[in-house]
């Protein structure tokens, strides 16, 4: 399980505020998504809003810009507003904030310099079909994202290091969370789920403290509970490091994050779709086998005792 088998994991890492990193509002240059592929359009967009302190509504209208790429240089402030569910005024004072004259300028300016291809035939596509063509470019920013294998490899160190290592995960993350810690359950020594909320997680975290652990690994999906911003701010307190998957570097949980490793959801249907999320969650376990030597030998255990307990149906 070597970082050559790997896609890469060129998923930007985020340092902690107060701890010599930038503004949370603005990631540095290691921050940038796609930074490593300066031809992306997503990476293009990235690039445009760093440097600049942004407040969360302008945050909104950033992250809806790039999963939304390739569109936007032909949407209207009307349609932008209407795509990061904020007034269009709010669309004007972003512009102007990234030092453009107004929307007009800012759409000028990204016609000119990252020029979007429509998909053809894509008018034709019933409801269903864009939702999974949507989910489909979502993986291909990832592909993107995963150009410098970097922060995904640090992130694995981390992770790998952690003894204990509690995962992170409630309500709609509370799936990707169980996903991780089920599959690194069998090559990490002592994995701890946290998928429920309440009075005991801070308990549960510091017991995790106590027992060695190091690292937290945190899944966190829109609509982002405030509970998971006050753990994750309880657990830098308790000295840990913190890597968190969400669904994009501008969400909440970044400002309590020391690695924030994005990738978009989904939200054309009722409910979001998070296959970018979930494979990213695939490559950190990756990631982590690599820094566990005796990863392999734990899975071919694992192996040998279901087939004596015929535990699957070959």
């Amino acid at each position: 399980m070597s970082a050559q088998t790997q896609t890469g994991g060129g998923v930007p890492g985020r340092e902690a505020p107060g701890a010599g990193g930038p503004d949370a509002d603005a990631p540095d240059a290691a921050g940038v998504p796609g930074a490593g592929v300066p031809d992306s359009p997503a990476a293009r967009l990235q690039a445009l809003f760093e440097g600049h302190r942004l407040t969360p509504t302008q945050r909104r209208i950033a992250h809806s810009m790039v999963r939304r790429a390739s569109d936007v240089p032909f949407l209207s402030s009307v349609e932008l507003a209407e795509l990061a569910g904020v007034s269009q005024p709010s669309v004007t004072r972003f512009a102007v904030a990234l030092g453009f004259d107004g929307y007009p300028a800012l759409r000028k300016h990204l016609r000119e310099v990252a020029p979007a291809e429509q998909a053809a035939g894509s008018a034709s596509y019933n409801e269903y079909q864009q939702a999974v063509e949507a989910e489909i470019e979502n993986l291909k920013h990832l592909a993107e994202l995963l150009a410098d294998p970097r922060p995904v490899q640090r992130a694995g160190r981390l992770l790998a290091a952690s003894r204990p290592l509690p995962v992170l995960g409630l309500r709609a993350a509370a799936s990707q969370a169980y996903g991780f810690a089920y599959f690194a359950a069998k090559v990490h020594p002592d994995v701890r789920l946290l998928n429920e909320g309440g009075t005991m997680i801070h308990d549960r975290i510091d017991a995790a403290v106590r027992a060695g652990a190091s690292a937290l690994l945190c899944f966190a999906l829109p609509r982002h509970p405030r509970e998971v911003l006050d753990t994750l701010a309880y657990a830098r307190e308790a000295g840990l490091s913190v890597v968190t998957v969400a669904d994009s570097a501008f969400a909440p949980v970044a400002k309590v994050s020391d690695l924030l490793l994005p990738a978009a959801v989904g939200t054309g249907l009722a409910f979001d779709t998070a296959c970018a999320p979930m494979l990213l969650g695939r490559v950190l376990l990756e990631a982590m086998c690599d820094d566990l030597p005796d990863a392999q030998a734990r899975l071919e255990e694992f192996d040998a005792r279901a087939a004596a307990r015929g535990l699957f149906v070959e």
